[in-house]
């Protein structure tokens, strides 16, 4: 069902901040950076292997992510797989019983489609599928 980590998204309160920390002592490059409004978040990706790491900074309290700052503090969000077909990955999801936060995929960063899997049938992780651009 899932081809592989996608990426780990992590919440951080100072981007620019985390970004000094991720470049510099982890020696993570820098591959994209993108305000993704629809979602309140300012996100950067950083290459690990074929892998990435996804830093979301909220652009206001109210959002998800601020939300999420605000209950629980800076760390790990959420993990995101990558698959082939989103629609298809989320009807056998739903199939299954998890349930979905988004019933349809919507636009991530980078033009990606994606849509997540509420934590409480989700091992306690919000989880996120994304389809790339490239692949539909």
């Amino acid at each position: 069902m899932f081809n592989r980590v996608d990426h780990i998204g992590v919440a951080v309160e100072d981007i620019d901040a985390s970004l000094e920390l991720y470049e510099r002592d982890y020696g993570m490059t820098l591959v994209h950076r993108e305000t993704v409004t629809e979602q309140g978040v300012e996100a950067v990706l950083l290459d690990v292997g074929e892998n990435h790491i996804e830093l979301l900074a909220a652009t206001g309290p109210e959002t998800p992510v601020g939300k999420f700052i605000a209950k629980k503090g800076p760390g790990m969000h959420h993990v995101a797989y990558q698959v082939d077909d989103i629609e298809a990955t989320l009807a056998s999801l739903k199939e299954a019983g998890l349930k979905l936060i988004d019933e349809t995929p919507r636009i991530g960063i980078r033009n990606s489609r994606v849509a997540f899997l509420h934590p409480k049938t989700a091992g306690g992780l919000l989880t996120e599928i994304v389809q790339p651009a490239q692949v539909h």
